[in-house]
């Protein structure tokens, strides 16, 4: 799946980058600064351990893929298969606007599929909003409470776009509960851990082990 490329770009030094964003109360002002999000549908470009995870080189856009696919996508009008892999070509290439806009007709054709749903909520997040992000995600949530990559995004998002880091520890702690030894469980344990150490005073009363 596409999303094995993002959280699994989210470990490691990825974390640093949470405990300086936290000290230093930054602004978006521009591309979100947090890591890669974890996507779900297949990708070919390394990371997010969604096949694109925010690096900083966005893969260069294949013309030749994307006419052959939107001849597809206009030849079945009900197979939401090349949209999703539309939608995959154009986040790779950091065009975030045209990826909302076919994974959105994906999402129509296949209002089920969570992952559709969730790599939506990325490219949402990506073109700083936040807000919509959010509540993509808690549409994947309604199709799949215990969908770990989405709880991760969601405490991605909640701590970069909306600095709540209290409710991105909640999400994390999600994770931690529900697939502790799984990539998406162990890259949520070190953004927990790296909130807590470089914002302690925001951790209290969010702290307890998963399943407490």
């Amino acid at each position: 799946m596409k999303s094995d490329a993002v959280a699994f770009g989210i470990a490691g030094v990825l974390f640093c980058l949470i405990a300086g964003w936290v000290i230093g109360s930054q602004q978006v002002t521009s591309r979100p600064p947090a890591p890669a999000l974890a996507q779900q549908t297949p990708a070919g470009a390394p990371q997010p351990a969604s096949g694109s995870t925010g690096s900083a080189r966005a893969t260069v856009l294949d013309e030749t893929q994307v006419n052959a696919l939107k001849a597809v996508a206009q030849r079945e009008t009900s197979n939401a298969t090349p949209r999703v892999q539309l939608g995959n070509l154009y986040f790779d290439a950091e065009r975030y606007d045209e990826a909302i806009k076919w994974y959105g007709e994906a999402q129509r054709l296949s209002p089920n599929d969570v992952n559709v749903s969730t790599d939506l909520g990325v490219s949402y997040y990506y073109s700083n909003q936040p807000d919509k992000a959010l509540e993509q995600f808690d549409r994947s949530l309604k199709l799949d409470p215990k969908h770990a990559k989405t709880l991760l995004n969601v405490g991605i998002v909640k701590a970069f776009g909306k600095q709540d880091l209290d409710g991105a520890m909640q999400a994390w702690q999600a994770v931690i509960a529900l697939v502790p030894n799984s990539p998406e469980g162990q890259a949520a344990k070190r953004a927990l851990d790296s909130l807590q150490s470089a914002h302690p005073a925001g951790s209290q009363g969010t702290t307890r082990k998963p399943g407490e």
